[in-house]
């Protein structure tokens, strides 16, 4: 039997805490500072919220995000300044009269009057910059636009605010300045130093998660950068994880498509041209000659093909040192992988089971940890399926929920995922129950196979077949 269980994360809220949604009108921002790490697939996004209760018992901050920010905000996680432990967050949904999407933080303890906290909220937005121009030659290099709304959503009142703008590069070909802010600053609104662009500082900002400002006031920005690493995107991730008792192993394949979301190549490809641009170590950027993958440390049998045939071209470093062991694959595709192409390759190995799994004695149940992905860096999974097949004969599950399954055959999980980034790559925790009549089935099997294959053969030596006798 498989049980599906279906995740869609266009946003992973960490924690559903809180009972209700509230917008409550109980806070002001004294400061809110912007962040924007620009990258390839994914994009950092850090606000800082300074935020000052208008009344006692203030507990429950509310979050804004913009259509668009929504869309396409991948991680959510709200922190206290300085503080590791995660706040709990809950969804309000899509408000029709602000029309934007709220979100309720609570907050460690709640405030008094003029008691104030520093939030620090982080995102990753994926699929957010996209190649500008859209086509570039084979010896072009590569540059990427970002687009976004310039204040920040909010449903409280700001006294000032800043969004800065990071590229990973200086080379920033154009950035927006935008007009008719004379209302909320009498310096120039925008400035560039270095790979840093600055917008603001803004004072006495209204409430901006507010459809008439949002409609009249909120402002477009966009900041055209060079990038200089392959955009990749894993378009599709099929993971099977099989466990096995009797083999005390822990089998991991992956089913990989990845594509290179960059500039669409201009004109044909020229393998010469290639060779020569290898030669003097002046490949562009938008090219992707091999990719290294980090595997989990003590695998074994290793394996990795695509669709001819095993890639002899790709090499694993195994380091078994006790302080940090590890495995690398430096994975070469048969062809470099060029703006707009796209290369599917499977990719397994076996581990020792005692890494992953545990045994409780006194309930009798096994608990497993697999992980979720393989980390390509930088790319954004698009779809994810991963599939995690239970020993012949499991009885019991439990993942997150409490489900039950039949006795017949091997159980499997499916879970599905969309737009995974780099901090979604957890472990998976499975549960399950395995009886002794199980654990007894394949050695009966096996013991059953020998003797029925004795006494056929003691039979057929006693048995006279001849046609005619001596």
């Amino acid at each position: 039997m498989v049980l599906h269980w279906r995740r869609r994360i266009p946003l992973l809220l960490l924690s559903l805490l809180c009972p209700s949604f509230s917008s409550a009108h109980s806070f002001e921002n004294t400061a809110i500072v912007r962040t924007i790490d620009l990258g390839g697939s994914l994009v950092h996004v850090t606000t800082t919220y300074a935020v000052r209760a208008l009344e006692d018992g203030a507990a429950v901050y509310t979050l804004a995000l913009a259509g668009r920010e929504h869309e396409r905000t991948s991680w959510l996680e709200a922190k206290i300044k300085g503080e590791q432990s995660i706040l709990p967050m809950e969804s309000g949904g899509f408000d029709a009269e602000s029309g934007v999407y709220l979100y309720s933080v609570e907050l460690p303890k709640a405030l008094k009057t003029n008691g104030t906290a520093n939030l620090v909220v982080e995102t990753i937005e994926t699929h957010a910059t996209y190649p500008w121009p859209e086509e570039a030659a084979q010896k072009d290099g590569q540059a990427l636009k970002y687009e976004s709304d310039l204040f920040v959503a909010s449903p409280y009142k700001t006294s000032v605010e800043r969004i800065k703008v990071k590229s990973p590069s200086p080379n920033v070909i154009s950035y927006s300045t935008p007009e008719g802010l004379d209302e909320f600053t009498m310096d120039v609104p925008v400035t560039k130093s270095g790979a840093t662009i600055t917008y603001g500082p803004f004072s006495s900002v209204p409430v901006t998660a507010d459809a008439d400002f949002l409609k009249s006031k909120q402002k477009k920005v966009a900041v055209h950068y060079d990038y200089d690493h392959p955009v990749l995107e894993v378009t599709k991730l099929k993971r099977s994880a099989e466990i096995s008792h009797w083999g005390a192993n822990l089998n991991i394949e992956d089913n990989i498509n990845l594509h290179n979301a960059g500039p669409k190549l201009k004109g044909h490809f020229s393998r010469l041209e290639h060779q020569a641009s290898n030669f003097f170590g002046r490949l562009p950027p938008h090219i992707l000659p091999s990719v290294s993958l980090h595997l989990p440390p003590n695998i074994r049998s290793p394996y990795y093909y695509d669709l001819i045939g095993n890639v002899s071209t790709s090499r694993l470093r195994v380091g078994n040192l006790p302080a940090q062991p590890f495995s690398l694959l430096e994975m070469r595709p048969r062809y470099p992988l060029l703006g707009g192409w796209n290369y599917s390759f499977t990719l397994g190995w076996d581990s020792p089971l005692a890494d992953y799994a545990g045994y409780d004695k006194s309930t009798g149940n096994y608990m497993i940890g697999v992980p979720l992905m393989t980390l390509i860096p930088g790319a954004v999974v698009d779809e994810a399926e991963i599939q995690i097949i239970l020993p012949e004969g499991a009885t019991y599950l439990r993942q997150n929920t409490h489900c039950v399954l039949d006795t017949v055959g091997r159980p499997a999980i499916v879970l599905e995922y969309k737009d995974l980034t780099t901090r979604h790559a957890g472990t998976i925790y499975v549960t399950y129950k395995v009886p002794l009549s199980a654990h007894l089935k394949k050695p009966l099997a096996v013991a059953t196979a020998f003797m029925t294959l004795f006494v056929l053969g003691f039979a057929a030596k006693r048995m006279d077949v001849r046609i005619q006798k001596k």
